[in-house]
């Protein structure tokens, strides 16, 4: 165990951000699932480095990212962020052994998420160094999402990389205590009663459920997210989008939504859609929480799952116009909804895609559509992660990966089966890959995808699933 010192060139107290109060909202709605806002993360040691410059490389990130030395406090104010200037941050040193580093940090970086941060007293990152051979080798961390997204943990990978080959990088210069500044001017405010009243306009007369049918007795843990790895997703995401010009992620998000419509039995899906908001060059280059919740919108078309992916294209431009906002402004026009209905719109449908790039990379060759079929044979799903409240009824993410399509589902088991949950990822494979030859009608979802409305508590895994745990 060594102790990394570490100073910066200011301190001070202010408001959290907008990002940063979404976050400290979730943070105290989870209570004891917390931890699933920790963002692990691993920096590779590139070249032949010893501990001293590794850990000197460290304290250069400490002291340019006020973010990384910020604690949080509720104050009879509000909730602040209190940035110090100088501290200290301990790192554990951990042996790799025969074990292959990066797979040992991996394995490391969960475990160190696996405790809640006391946000008030730490620092918002736990730090280990992987030895091997005597050499350090990669870096392991636990972020707290109140620091940092996934954008922000990009940008200290590229940083990271960079000042160990000895660049010099021009100073930081926007610092979550600026952004929080401008989002009290005028332009701001505006922007954020434009959001609150598009998310008015939705959720005022709108279903104020995800499900229409009531609770089940609920499995323990209560939430379960299933995983899928499926190399024919990957594909035929990937065609699609260049065939219909638009996204992979766009692609992804409407056979999501067409799924969760589908399994509900309604013809609009609303979920919240994860944004990095990153909007301008000043938060581009900021290492904090920008990232924020959109509204997104699919009403079901007739016609097929084509104009389904434009009708998605639409709704999430619209989302992502709408998704820069002061979450207690949004949170105090929820309320009033909900005094006026009885309770407030149930919103616990989401979808984020966090890869850095909209592609596989690293896909195998495949030749015709027809063969993107036969791959499907290889799919694998799998249980990932349970927690006993993280509050969601249907939660997907396409996490990042180079060689193959990754897509996982948290689902409330007291809503949906965890059978029905990997039923609706092997929907939406099924619905990419039948969209490639053919034109899908929407009307015929249910009957190629094997899902329908929910008429029952449990459906019927599908043949050759690894539902190993």
């Amino acid at each position: 165990m060594v102790t990394v010192a570490f100073g910066g060139p200011r301190e001070g107290q202010a408001p959290l951000t907008w990002g940063q109060r979404l976050m400290w909202r979730a943070v105290h709605l989870m209570g004891e699932s917390q931890t699933f806002l920790s963002c692990p993360w691993v920096l590779p040691v590139y070249g032949r480095r010893d501990l001293g410059s590794v850990l000197d490389t460290l304290r250069v990130l400490l002291g340019r990212h006020e973010s990384l030395r910020t604690t949080f406090a509720l104050t009879p104010e509000g909730p602040v962020q209190r940035v110090g200037r100088g501290g200290e941050l301990t790192v554990d040193l951990v042996e790799a052994g025969q074990d292959r580093a990066l797979r040992v940090a991996e394995r490391l970086a969960g475990e160190l998420g696996q405790t809640a941060f006391t946000h008030d007293r730490d620092l918002p990152l736990r730090c280990a160094v992987v030895v091997k051979g005597g050499r350090p080798t990669a870096l392991a961390f636990a972020f707290s999402h109140l620091a940092v997204d996934f954008q922000a943990l990009n940008l200290l990978s590229q940083e990271w990389r960079a000042l160990l080959s000895g660049a010099e990088l021009p100073p930081a210069d926007w610092q979550p205590m600026d952004q929080a500044a401008v989002e009290r001017t005028e332009p701001y405010r505006a922007r954020s009663a434009k959001s609150v009243r598009y998310w008015h306009s939705v959720l005022a007369d709108g279903p104020l459920d995800v499900f229409d049918h009531p609770p089940r007795e609920a499995q323990d843990p209560r939430f379960i997210e299933i995983g899928m790895e499926s190399v024919a997703l990957a594909v035929a995401a990937q065609r699609l989008a260049e065939r219909w010009t638009m996204s992979t992620t766009n692609v992804l998000l409407a056979a999501c939504a067409t799924m969760l419509a589908t399994v509900s039995g309604r013809p609009r899906a609303v979920m919240q859609l994860v944004h990095s908001n990153r909007r301008d060059d000043r938060t581009r280059t900021m290492v904090g929480t920008v990232e924020q919740d959109g509204l997104f919108v699919l009403d079901l078309p007739r016609s097929d799952f084509a104009a389904a992916c434009r009708a998605a294209r639409r709704g999430a431009l619209t989302a992502y116009r709408t998704a820069h906002y002061d979450p207690f402004e949004m949170q105090a026009m929820r309320e009033e909804i909900g005094r006026r209905r009885g309770r407030e719109p149930d919103l616990d449908a989401f979808f984020n895609d966090r890869r850095t790039v909209g592609t596989w990379p690293g896909l195998p060759p495949v030749g015709s559509d027809e063969e993107v079929a036969r791959l499907t044979e290889k799919t694998r799903t799998y249980v990932t992660n349970a927690w006993p409240g993280v509050r969601f009824k249907a939660f997907f993410t396409v996490v990042s990966a180079p060689d193959t399509g990754k897509l996982s589902l948290i689902v409330d088991t007291a809503y949906l089966h965890p059978d029905t949950a990997e039923a609706v990822l092997r929907g939406v494979e099924t619905l990419l890959v039948r969209a490639l030859t053919e034109e899908v009608p929407i009307a015929a979802v249910p009957e190629v995808c094997g899902v329908g409305p929910f008429l029952g508590f449990r459906t019927a895994a599908s043949p050759g699933a690894d539902r190993s745990r």
